[in-house]
């Protein structure tokens, strides 16, 4: 059967659906993060369009509007979209004006994992594949991979191989589903699959979505071209949004691979923009500090690729 694992990580906590032993849907939850469903009390900061709340410093957009609430009036609202990364205004948390109380939206419940301990559980797993599969984009398989680029508009997903077309079609439909719900990747999402001149073989790449991508999602038929679109909640960044945002994503990384370090004080070896973020984290520092049993510091390396930041013993 398959089973939620959650890692209460530094800065952040994953969640694993482990099914037969592999990972088939994750997702990260930042540290702060105000989920999708909480309700939370706030201020009406600005009633004309585009209306602005303001709830624990943060703002949200309000789509529906706020009728018959005036501008500074107190009133609740329940976050329907998470934020997203980036600074631009449309990707600001979403909420809509609700009379219900106060509340956390409910979080997934599973096994809580020992986190750090000896094994890293998740990794062994597929974890830090798949984390290597949001930061690039690209999805291997036999024969052929997936490169997944999000765009304003929607997720582009582009199947290409060297197998024959018709399987590749078939195939890589089925790739991209379960790619789709391993990275948590939501919204409208385009496919676009080889083009095939057989019906019979669309039929069959749009049977292997609905095989292998859990409900709630809507899709269209596969057209003529090979492309077809799908439509999921998104409630929160997926996992390759979250990667857009390279210097947070690869600072909580390296914090994550340190963890699973041998006790004892540490020098975090980091490019200088990932050095930048771990400064303004010192909390993370002393976390890292009280679970290996060991004073952490810090050097930026010009050298080093963004994603190759280390821990050393000191």
């Amino acid at each position: 059967m398959p089973e939620w694992w959650i890692e209460r990580g530094i800065g952040e906590t994953r969640y694993a659906l482990v099914e037969d032993g592999e990972i088939v849907e994750a997702r990260i939850e930042l540290e702060g993060a105000v989920k999708a469903g909480s309700v939370i009390a706030a201020r009406l900061k600005q009633v004309a369009r585009p209306t602005i709340a303001i709830g624990g410093g943060v703002e949200y957009l309000l789509p529906r509007g706020a009728p018959g609430i005036t501008q500074g009036a107190a009133l609740n609202i329940e976050i329907t979209r998470q934020a997203f990364p980036g600074s631009e205004p449309w990707k600001r948390p979403l909420a809509r004006v609700t009379d219900a109380p106060t509340a956390e939206a409910e979080s997934l419940s599973g096994r809580d994992l020992t986190f750090p301990s000896a094994r890293d559980d998740l990794g062994f797993h597929g974890w830090n594949d798949m984390i290597e599969q949001a930061r690039s984009g690209i999805v291997q398989f036999a024969g052929a991979e997936l490169r997944i680029s999000p765009t304003p508009a929607m997720a582009l997903i582009d199947v290409d191989g060297y197998l024959d077309t018709d399987e590749l079609a078939v195939r890589g439909a089925a790739e991209a589903a379960r790619a789709i719900r391993r990275l948590d990747v939501g919204g409208s999402i385009g496919i676009d699959l080889p083009t095939t001149r057989s019906k019979a073989v669309r039929q069959a790449a749009a049977k292997a979505i609905d095989a292998n991508l859990p409900q709630p999602f809507e899709r269209t038929a596969v057209n003529g071209f090979g492309f077809v679109q799908i439509v999921r909640p998104r409630l929160r960044a997926s996992l390759v949004e979250l990667a857009q945002d390279r210097a947070l994503f690869e600072a909580r990384a390296l914090v994550r691979r340190t963890a699973f370090e041998p006790p004892g004080p540490k020098q975090l070896v980091a490019h200088p923009a990932v050095a930048t973020v771990l400064e303004a984290h010192a909390e993370w520092f002393d976390a890292l500090a009280r679970q290996l049993g060991g004073a952490i510091s810090l050097r930026a390396d010009p050298t080093l690729p963004i994603s190759g930041g280390y821990a050393e013993a000191t």
